[in-house]
């Protein structure tokens, strides 16, 4: 087995790879748009394993943009091999290690469901960091969002509400493990380009003039049907626990049923106990659950 970066000419069979086996995996980054809009270039370091065939037995790709080197942790897109030899594993890890200048450390998530894989990356030297759900809700007849008096909803402004969306959701995920590196502007119009952008579906809750909650809703897909994904869905500190985020997370929903759709998803991480309750309180049910691996390194991040 030969462990090589990938070359512009394999492109087309890496992603095929990624297709093959995404369903495996976690597959936040291996959707039909994320892999079309994927390119070779620093940001996204990427190497595969190949067999005595000259096919592509396996891949490792890292995802290192500007979020994840200002937050010292980057996402790996997949780290698979179609070999069982742990030591593939391990040379595709030492591969992409290769780019780890100012990491901290490295992480990826697995379906719980998919208990092999783990056992993998744990040979590889991967450990537990945390649990995540991702919960859904057949939308069906649905409550009034109940905004307080002096509180109002208002439709995100792309071009003018970048930076309000960027204080209020910041401010709200500061200590939310996974979350806490903050979100830019440039990151926010991202957003608003995007093909699972939702013209509406991103609204900003204040108090007065003050903004003190955000939440959107984007177009996706689950189980081969569209859906709509609720998050992020952030208030500031101060509002927290009010009852705000139930007015949020309806108004999310009336959303998903005034476009058309008949369900929608959102994750949580587990020890979020509270943010867990309050979806479920609302309708929503376990789907899945999936494990946050971590690849420490040592601190150094050299």
């Amino acid at each position: 087995m030969i462990i090589k970066a990938l070359e512009l000419g394999e492109i087309d069979g890496f992603l095929d790879y990624c297709r093959k086996h995404r369903s495996l995996l976690d597959d936040s980054y291996l959707s039909d748009e994320d892999l079309a809009a994927f390119k070779l270039n620093a940001e996204n370091p990427t190497y595969i394993a190949v067999n005595a065939q000259g096919d592509i037995a396996g891949a490792a790709s890292l995802i290192l943009d500007d979020y994840a080197r200002r937050g010292r942790k980057a996402r790996l897109r997949i780290l698979h091999a179609e070999p069982e030899d742990p030591a593939v594993y391990r040379g595709l890890l030492q591969a992409v290690l290769q780019h780890k200048a100012g990491l901290d450390k490295l992480n990826i998530f697995v379906p719980s469901a998919n208990p092999g894989e783990l056992s993998k990356l744990a040979a590889a030297g991967f450990k537990v960091e945390r649990y995540s759900y991702l919960l859904i809700r057949d939308i069906g007849e649905l409550p009034d969002a109940g905004v307080p008096e002096t509180f109002n909803l208002r439709e995100f402004r792309p071009g003018a509400d970048e930076d309000v969306w960027c204080q209020v959701r910041n401010a709200g995920f500061a200590r939310l493990q996974g979350s806490e590196t903050p979100v830019t502007p440039e990151m926010v119009k991202t957003m608003t380009a995007g093909a699972d952008y939702i013209e509406n579906g991103m609204l900003l809750l204040y108090h007065g003039d003050k903004a003190v909650g955000v939440v959107r809703g984007s177009d996706d897909e689950y189980g081969g049907e569209p859906i709509m994904n609720i998050g992020p869905l952030a208030l500031l500190p101060e509002y927290q626990g009010k009852g705000l985020g139930r007015v949020l997370l309806r108004a999310a929903l009336h959303t998903a049923k005034n476009n058309g759709y008949s369900r929608s998803i959102l994750c949580v991480n587990a020890e979020n106990e509270q943010a867990k309750a309050l979806y479920t309180g609302e309708g929503f049910r376990e789907a899945e659950s999936a494990v946050c691996c971590k690849y420490e390194l040592n601190g150094s991040g050299v």
